[in-house]
């Protein structure tokens, strides 16, 4: 079946990067467009990135337009987001998901904090 790993979260300080990390198994990676989408505490989940399945085409929500850049690494069966210029807004379990899947991760914990 499906499964999605996400890692690469951690306490940081505004500011700071973190890269977080989408292992994917159970179906072709390759041919499934992929999105990043966060849960702050008391908030529903929001939409963060999606990128398509070859990665030629990347879309962002605005709050954080020009400072996270979706990847993927198709050979590695991994998504990818990049977070710059952290801010304490940015707080929230981040989950990665198969755009076409109602599978979701186990999210992993993004805190920016100073």
């Amino acid at each position: 079946q499906v499964q999605l790993v996400e890692s690469g979260g951690g306490l940081v300080q505004p500011g700071e990067s973190l890269r977080l990390s989408c292992k994917v198994s159970g179906v072709m990676f390759s041919t499934y467009a992929m999105g990043w989408y966060r849960q702050a505490p008391g908030k529903e989940r929001e939409y963060v990135a999606t990128i398509t399945s070859g990665g030629g085409t990347k879309n962002y929500a605005d709050f954080v337009k020009g400072r996270f850049t979706i990847s993927r690494d198709n050979a590695k069966n991994t998504l990818y987001l990049q977070m710059n210029s952290l801010k304490p807004e940015d707080t929230a379990v981040y989950y990665c998901k198969i755009i076409q899947s109602v599978t979701w991760g186990q999210g992993t914990q993004v805190t920016v904090s100073s």
